[in-house]
């Protein structure tokens, strides 16, 4: 997405306008305005000149943001400048100069209405010149309104520039309900002249109260309140982003032919060694070398507690380094490192449009229009019921300056920002707006089960020595686990990796073995101390030894528990039991609990089997398990989930990338520092489970907050425009004065504005306001029938697919057939996971893929 800095804009009329300039340029597939950063984002094959030109012909002004890049060394070119570019661009400018405004106008203003409504509403004294000089006081009127408006050009200037080039905005009504009120009070001076001269003094006090003088310069000062409020406000809104940026350290100490140099961050290199002390920001990401430290990692992911690192380990541009000193190798730099990600996916979101903008959208593209016609429409309906044209003009610039789409067009956009800008701060990273209003109306979460609800690294949970074994040398778990540790010591297998960290923790010294032998799906042997050492599974184990009854009852107990027994026997006889499980994480029931309470259906993904995987779902508190499911089987489940309601698939972002995808709503886990990853719309950069209920809570928050703006804006204009039009006037004897009309027009944006300033204070990780979603009756939420999920399934095992081609020709093949409506097919594992609309007999799905010269070995 290219993105482009607009000026010139004043409402949402102006945005509309631009939008619809830009997309119809030749190559412009998608095109987003944002007015409240003054942004737009285009994706197409258009030229930059091409988009400027298409702006500037709409009477606005554009140009292209900067985009760093990266040289042939591998160094960032001009990363820091771009993102002072970026720093300088969300700086407030707006408000110091409408303050200044501001003051100047309401030292005029002061005056004005002191001889005006001052003198003539409460008899305040005025200069002896003035005692029956009425055309003096019209005078003076008038050159003090022309001040205040030459002071507040810019309404006149941007609002007759819209109205010529076909697209009149907010500043279009200020100006002609500012101009309209001058323009009769003009005439009612030279009206009141030609009074005097005639020496007709009734007519010429008659004149004196058709000014509308303090009305033409109130309007503008109040217009100039609301403007001010309102940018202070926009300002706060993008509080999150200006944070984020003010991180990225300056400089780095790198070190060259074995002297460190304090360098420019935008010199260091890939590549590149670099220190940091305690202390010091980390300045690019980096792998640790040497040392090791505790990182805080706050400013990217909002854990505050400090993470322990060590060699090997990764670290990220603007962490502190709390307590070692540790050499670095600059891994990522400039715009790739894991801050400018996070940056780059919150600006781009805050630069495109939720759905639900839509509607304001086409509402603010014929607003100003609509209600330029309908103050047109009120004098002549005013004047045709025998009202004077004082009393007509006013109820017509009324309608003028109180209406507000500006009010319209800022009901979502703040909202999206100060909801991108809170999510960020807890690590939660909604890559477009669209992404941020669907999460909250997610109905089924679908949950992978290894690294999503379980850690996904194989820990000990039990150690269950044999009573007879140990009987001569003492009942000792730590024996056990000593033979193991030493047996397992070269072996590869992730269980084994576990009895190893497990004796590491225990401090369990490991013995030399020899003869060690793999046994490939059993087990293994080797020798210790003079004995033959089996280690496997059950089948594997019992060939060698005698296994009793009570230990082949814990075995089935640790199974059940979804926990793999590990059996160890030496020579003939058992030592044990080590039971290893992919243990849950602890924050994973309560997520689930979360999830549940907030009407949403929760579902569990795994391959295992289905023993085990009952056994972590019960654990985890999942309200249904789907076992047994291949990699690539998960593409199907989420398309059958997604025909029961909206489905937000978790995962971690790699193996499950095509479920990601095929989700309504993708939700990558444990991103840390990876935090670009394509197939998903949400990025949780901690591995914690807690944040996919903060997600959904924090959209919901958001959406909530969109529909009160967005009841305000409309609410505001359909009881204010008539009120202003003097429709309640013949029946309650209501009218408004066009100044209360300016005031309430200032205030709309700003309460606006204000509201959505009130997601900052939302507590994302507190359920205690949870409520069930409404569910969609477009949608079945019922469990499905097993059996029926089972019918429409089927994986075909094939052989001789090579690449490609090969799946291509067996995925047209398969879904060929009327009975298919989709085959998910990989020539990697070798399988076809077929969805089927119907029943079809396996021996015609195997003749069709014959008929392609392949072999099929099997249909489950």
């Amino acid at each position: 997405m290219k993105q482009y800095t607009v000026t010139g804009m004043s409402c949402a009329a102006c945005s509309a306008r631009v939008e619809k300039a830009v997309s119809k340029v030749d190559g412009v597939t998608s095109c987003s305005v944002s007015l409240l950063t003054n942004s737009m984002g285009v994706e197409g094959s258009a030229t930059d000149a091409q988009i400027v030109e298409a702006v500037e012909q709409a009477g606005y002004g554009a140009s292209p943001k900067g985009t760093g890049t990266e040289s042939e060394n591998g160094r960032a070119n001009n990363s820091l400048e771009q993102l002072k570019a970026a720093q300088e661009a969300l700086v407030d400018r707006d408000t110091p100069k409408l303050v200044n405004r501001l003051i100047a106008s309401l030292i005029f203003l002061a005056v004005l209405m002191y001889f005006s409504m001052g003198h003539m509403m409460w008899g305040w004294p005025l200069p002896e010149f003035f005692n029956g000089n009425h055309v003096a006081m019209g005078l003076l009127q008038l050159l003090l309104t022309v001040a205040v408006m030459v002071i507040n050009q810019k309404f006149f200037i941007s609002g007759f520039k819209g109205l010529i080039h076909g697209a009149p905005n907010m500043d279009t009504l200020v100006a002609l309900g500012s101009a309209a009120s001058f323009g009769y009070s003009v005439y009612a001076l030279f009206a009141m002249t030609a009074a005097q001269v005639n020496g007709d003094m009734d007519a010429v006090m008659s004149y004196m109260h058709e000014f509308y003088f303090e009305s033409a310069a109130m309007i503008l000062a109040l217009i100039t309140v609301g403007k001010m409020l309102e940018a202070h406000s926009k300002g706060k809104t993008t509080d999150a982003l200006k944070s984020l940026m003010q991180l990225a350290p300056k400089t780095a100490t790198v070190v060259r032919d074995g002297v460190e140099q304090e360098i420019s961050v935008d010199a260091v290199k890939k590549g590149d060694i670099f220190v940091v002390r305690p202390g010091e920001n980390i300045p690019v990401d980096g792998e640790i070398i040497d040392g090791t430290t505790a990182v805080n990692e706050s400013a990217l992911t909002g854990e505050s507690i400090p993470v322990d690192k060590q060699p090997k380990d990764a670290v990220s541009a603007a962490t502190v380094n709390q307590s070692g000193f540790i050499k670095c190798r600059a891994t990522r730099v400039g715009e790739d490192t894991t801050l400018s990600q996070i940056i780059q996916m919150v600006s781009d979101a805050a630069a495109t449009k939720a759905p639900i903008a839509k509607i304001a959208d086409r509402v603010s593209g014929v607003f100003v229009p609509a209600v330029i016609t309908i103050a047109i429409i009120t004098i002549i309906a005013w004047l045709i019921a025998g009202e004077t044209v004082g009393f007509a003009l006013a109820r017509g610039i009324s309608v003028l300056v109180i209406s507000c789409p500006c009010a319209l067009g800022l009901a979502t956009p703040v909202a999206i920002m100060v909801g991108n800008g809170k999510g960020a701060k807890s690590g939660i990273l909604f890559k477009t707006a669209a992404s941020l209003e669907a999460t909250g109306r997610t109905q089924i979460v679908a949950l992978d089960k290894t690294g999503t609800i379980t850690s996904g690294e194989p820990k000990v949970t039990d150690i269950v020595p044999d009573e007879t074994f140990f009987e001569e040398i003492g009942n000792n778990a730590g024996k056990l686990l000593a033979i193991a540790a030493s047996v397992e010591a070269k072996s590869e297998h992730p269980l084994a990796k576990a009895i190893m960290e497990r004796a590491k923790t225990d401090e369990i010294a490991v013995a030399e073995v020899t003869d060690f032998s793999a046994v490939v799906g059993n087990g293994l042997t080797a020798t210790l101390a003079g004995k033959m050492i089996k280690a496997g599974n059950l089948a594997f184990v019992s060939k060698f030894v005698k296994v009793s009854d009570d230990m082949r009852a814990k075995a089935v107990e640790f199974s059940k528990e979804g926990k793999t027994p590990l059996f160890f026997a030496a020579d003939d006889r058992l030592c044990g039991i080590i039971a290893v499980a992919d243990t849950i994480k602890e924050d994973s029931p309560e997520a689930v609990r979360q999830l549940k309470n907030m009407g949403i259906r929760v579902v569990m993904l795994t391959g295992d089997n289905e023993q085990t995987a009952n056994a972590i779902g019960k654990q985890a508190g999942v309200d249904e398990v789907i076992a047994g499911v291949l990699p690539d089987g998960k593409e199907a489940v989420i398309r059958k989930l997604k025909k029961q309601g909206r489905v937000a698939m978790v995962g971690d972002g790699i193996n499950d990338a095509p479920a990601l995808t095929r989700a309504d709503m993708g939700i990558a886990i444990g991103a840390g520092s990876d935090v670009a990853i394509d197939a998903a719309d949400v990025v949780l950069m901690k591995s914690r489970l807690i944040d996919v209920p903060a997600a959904v809570r924090l959209s919901r928050a958001t959406l909530t907050n969109i529909h009160e703006n967005l009841f305000w804006a409309f609410f505001y204009n359909v009881i204010g425009i008539p009120l202003a039009a003097g429709l309640w006037y013949p029946l309650l004897g209501w009218k408004l004065n066009p100044m209360f009309g300016a005031a309430a027009m200032s205030l709309s944006s700003f309460c606006v504005v204000t509201n959505a300033l009130r997601l900052n204070l939302c507590r994302v990780y507190d359920p205690k306001h949870d409520r069930k979603a409404t569910p969609d009756r477009k949608n079945k939420t019922d469990k499905p029938n097993e059996s029926e999920e089972k019918s429409m399934t089927k994986t075909m095992n094939i052989e001789g697919m090579m690449c490609g081609h090969c799946e291509a020709r067996v995925k047209k093949a398969l879904e060929a057939l009327d009975a298919v409506s989709e085959a998910a097919v990989s020539h990697e594992s070798g399988t076809a996971v077929v969805t089927l609309s119907s029943d079809i007999s396996d021996e015609k799905l195997k003749e069709t893929v014959e008929a392609e010269d392949y072999k099929v070995t099997s249909i489950q």
